[in-house]
């Protein structure tokens, strides 16, 4: 077992860990439970059922237009804002609905960094959960006799593939989870970003929310045409310091909890005072 096997499996399952980690760490430290970060998670679900296939139709449409004329440059100028406001719409858009009518009661900054934990580290999983399923189908491939698996007219690419996935440098192969760590202050950012339309009454914040999602995405989809895949991780980090300090600068204090009114004391029913009359005093002579 050499060092890239392990760190290809240790990439993966960091991804799936460090969430899970961050999840666990904040519901115990802030007594908040679980429910807010499971409303975060499924948040990033219902916004890419609608996301994804929006970015398909749109490619297709576009690729029968006259946009496949256009020079590289033009393209990807439009692929990066394209994909950025899309991206920027869907998940600050469905994160504005769930919080308008479903997680109604997260309207304090630790709900919103829990929620916002919960999107980001639902996303962290399942890049995850893919990077463990390539990572297992590579492995076993590493070794196998691909001319018995893949047609011949797919089989320069498989080699190609397996090469390149044995041979990336040991820094390159940890990347994915470098990515996930610095993404999720971007998505609890944002989360809180959008929490101010109902804590400030504003919604600018929503709109600011779109355009910073869509400035982190953009940049990182031209990025990939003139920087390194290290650079653009770096870049990706200069956004993620900016989001921890907009998540401090969030940062308001806590409402505080109500404190139930002590139950009033039983009274106890005072005895009727006895009449002295001859009657009485002669019932109760013996007493």
């Amino acid at each position: 077992m050499d060092i890239l096997f392990v760190l290809h499996l240790l990439n993966g399952l960091l991804m799936v860990a460090m969430p899970i980690g961050l999840a666990i760490y904040l519901t115990s430290r802030w007594k908040l439970g679980g429910r807010i970060w499971w409303i975060g998670a499924a948040t990033f679900i219902i916004s890419q059922v609608g996301h994804i296939p929006f970015n398909w139709i749109v490619g297709k449409l576009l690729n029968q237009t006259a946009m496949v004329s256009w020079n590289p440059t033009s393209q990807l100028i439009f692929n990066a804002v394209f994909l950025g406001l899309s991206a920027g719409i869907f998940e600050e858009g469905v994160r504005y609905l769930v919080l308008r009518w479903w997680a109604r009661d997260a309207r304090s900054w630790r709900k919103g960094v829990l929620f916002g934990a919960g999107h980001g580290g639902a996303e962290a999983i399942i890049f995850g959960a893919l990077a463990l399923y390539a990572f297992f189908q590579l492995a076993a491939l590493r070794s196998a006799d691909l001319s018995k698996l893949f047609p011949a007219n797919q089989l320069v690419l498989a080699q190609n593939q397996v090469q390149a996935y044995w041979s990336m440098t040991w820094y390159a192969s940890m990347l994915g989870a470098l990515e996930r760590f610095f993404t999720i202050p971007c998505q609890i950012a944002m989360a809180l970003m959008v929490m101010q339309v109902f804590t400030r009454k504003n919604i600018g914040w929503l709109f600011a929310a779109i355009g910073y999602h869509t400035l982190i995405d953009g940049v990182a989809v031209f990025g990939q045409k003139y920087i390194s895949p290290l650079g653009l991780e770096g870049v990706v980090g200069i956004f993620a310091i900016l989001s921890i300090i907009i998540i401090f600068l969030l940062r308001q204090p806590e409402p505080p909890e109500a404190i139930l009114p002590a139950a009033p004391a039983p009274t106890v029913p005072m005895p009727e005072p006895i009449q002295e009359t001859p009657e009485n005093i002669e019932r109760t002579r013996y007493q």
